[in-house]
């Protein structure tokens, strides 16, 4: 069984609330402290991420019924912040960096990466834009999901940054300096644009 983390003082109380509920119903799976933290913020709208945490209400829904077993949220997660499809492609670049070295171990690793894609087209921090409650979460929860991922982080780099090197250095682009895609001068060259 996870034990329950707290939340810190300056989260707000309705996510506090819903963060309680959330993990009354966890089902004792790795993710469910971090997916917890992301949801409650997302109903509180406290953090960066689309409707359904940018996940397909669908898939969203299973996420729920795999570590919140018992507890429908009807369309809360729905708080009108739609996924921005023009990034989709940068997105799905992101998602298919961190499945390259996803664990094995939960259908959780797939739900996250799509997750943690959405979070990247925000403008904060990542751990921030997730609605997690430390930088620490995304650190364990990088290592839990993605470990070979997370152990090419040797030094300590901002989460978001580091995938965005891991794609820039992929592509061959050694010189990438760009806090997110969204601003890279190089966007062009490294995701197809819709015609």
């Amino acid at each position: 069984m996870i034990a329950a983390v707290s939340a810190p003082l300056e989260t707000n109380h309705s996510a506090a609330i819903r963060y309680a509920q959330l993990m009354q119903h966890a089902a004792g799976w790795g993710n469910d402290h971090v997916f917890a933290c992301m949801i409650s913020s997302l109903c509180a709208v406290t953090n960066a991420l689309p409707d359904w945490l940018g996940l397909e209400p669908a898939a969203f829904h299973c996420l729920m019924r795999y570590h919140f077993p018992g507890l429908n949220l009807g369309n809360e997660p729905n708080i009108q912040r739609p996924f921005p499809i023009q990034r989709r492609d940068e997105a799905d670049e992101l998602v298919r960096l961190m499945l390259m070295d996803k664990a094995g171990a939960s259908p959780s690793e797939v739900w996250m990466a799509h997750v943690i894609a959405a979070g990247c087209l925000a403008n904060d921090h990542l751990w921030y834009d997730l609605g997690l409650w430390q930088r620490a979460d995304l650190t364990d929860l990088m290592r839990r999901n993605f470990p070979a991922l997370a152990a090419r982080n040797t030094k300590d780099m901002k989460w978001k940054r580091f995938l965005y090197k891991q794609l820039c250095d992929a592509e061959g682009i050694y010189l990438c300096r760009a806090p997110s895609c969204a601003v890279c001068s190089d966007y062009h060259a490294c995701f197809n644009s819709p015609s």
